[in-house]
């Protein structure tokens, strides 16, 4: 099974490195890191550097292909040569997949019209005009696309696609193998139940 990740400059690190950490562990998978151009890619945070093994033009009909968010990612919502590729990979995969606002990039190639999808919190109003039904769900599959909403749930997408490829026992085993047993120190990853001024605090830091 082949799996791409698209990445680009400064794109969120654990959006892609997440589901890969599950996906790796997939029997048969092979999984590819993809740019514009084969080379080193830089995350958001400026301190890591990820290896992009080969150009858009060398990865033809993904099985999976999945879009990480990251603010790297708003140039590439007008990029006709990103915004093509996406639209072929979608045509031919068996899974679209987006984690954050990976959804803004998948939502600018019209693929999202009428469909429902997820997002970063802080960009649900934005995805609504990209012709998304905005669902604030953490994971949401519709058809063959799959999104996912803040940054750490990818790692629940892509469990949760292990688990409708090959089974609950195979998702648990791979849930059990990377230990993935959340128990956050506070009770404040989601809007609804992080304290008003900090929600207020980090939207503000997300749009800037």
């Amino acid at each position: 099974m082949k799996i791409a990740f698209l990445i680009f400059d400064k794109f969120t690190a654990l959006d892609a490195m997440g589901p890969y950490e599950v996906f790796s562990r997939f029997p048969g998978a092979e999984l590819k890191f993809v740019a514009k151009e084969a080379g080193p890619v830089r995350t958001d945070t400026g301190m890591l550097t990820v290896m992009a093994e080969a150009s858009l033009d060398e990865v033809d009909g993904p099985e999976i292909f999945l879009i990480p968010g990251g603010e790297g990612n708003r140039p590439l919502m007008e990029d006709a040569e990103v915004l093509d590729w996406i639209r072929s990979a979608h045509e031919t995969s068996t899974w679209t997949i987006s984690v954050c606002t990976g959804a803004l990039l998948l939502g600018a190639t019209g693929v999202l019209d009428g469909v429902r999808a997820t997002t970063h919190w802080a960009y649900r109003d934005q995805l609504a005009e990209l012709g998304a039904e905005v669902s604030t769900d953490r994971v949401v599959i519709d058809g063959k696309i799959a999104t996912a909403a803040g940054v750490s749930s990818g790692i629940d997408l892509a469990l949760t696609l292990v688990g409708e490829m090959a089974g609950p026992e195979a998702a648990q085993a791979m849930q059990l193998g990377i230990e993935y047993d959340p128990q956050p120190p506070f009770d404040a990853g989601s809007p609804d139940k992080a304290p008003p001024a900090i929600v207020e605090f980090v939207r503000n830091l997300e749009r800037g």
